[in-house]
C-alpha cells in the first residue's frame, strides 16, 4: 500500500504534467527554430536570383497571444485556456526591394538574423536538456 495519500498522488501527478507542458512548448519553439533556419537559409542562397522576395516565420505574435490568453487551473476538473500555440506560418515579403531587379534580400539582416537564430536554438536545447534533468532527478530522488 502507498504511503501517499489521493491529494498527493494528485500534487505529484500535476507537478509531472507541468514539466511535460514546459517541454511541449520548448518542442514547439525548436520546430520553429528549425524552420526559421530553413528559411533563412532559403533566403541567403537566394540573395543573387532577380526577383526573388525573402520569406519570414512568423510565430512570435502567435505564442503572445498564447501567453496573454493562458488560463490557470485551481482544480483539476477545469477546463485548460488557451494552451494550444498555432503553428508557425511562412510569409513572403512582396512589398520591398533592394535592388532594381526585384530581388528583396538584405544579407547582411539575412546572416544576423541566422546568428540570432542559432543563439535562439542553442537556448531552448539547453533548457530542454534543464528539464529533463529535473525529471531524471524526480525519478531517481524518488527511488531513494
Amino acid at each position: 500500500m502507498s504511503n501517499y495519500n489521493q491529494n498527493e498522488i494528485m500534487s505529484i501527478g500535476g507537478q509531472i504534467m507541468n514539466i511535460f507542458s514546459n517541454t511541449d512548448l520548448i518542442e514547439k519553439a525548436l520546430d520553429v527554430a528549425i524552420l526559421r533556419h530553413q528559411v533563412i537559409s532559403n533566403n541567403i542562397a537566394n540573395v543573387d536570383t532577380p526577383g526573388f522576395k525573402k520569406s519570414v516565420v512568423k510565430f512570435e505574435e502567435f505564442l503572445n497571444d498564447e501567453i496573454k490568453l493562458r488560463g490557470y487551473i485551481t482544480d483539476e476538473k477545469h477546463m485548460p485556456i488557451g494552451n494550444v500555440v498555432r503553428d508557425p506560418e511562412v510569409e513572403k515579403i512582396e512589398n520591398t526591394s533592394m535592388r532594381e531587379d526585384g530581388n528583396n534580400v538584405d544579407i547582411d539582416v539575412e546572416m544576423s538574423l541566422l546568428a540570432k537564430n542559432m543563439i535562439w536554438y542553442n537556448a531552448l536545447i539547453e533548457q530542454i536538456t534543464r528539464e529533463f534533468g529535473q525529471l531524471r532527478t524526480a525519478i531517481t530522488e524518488g527511488r531513494k
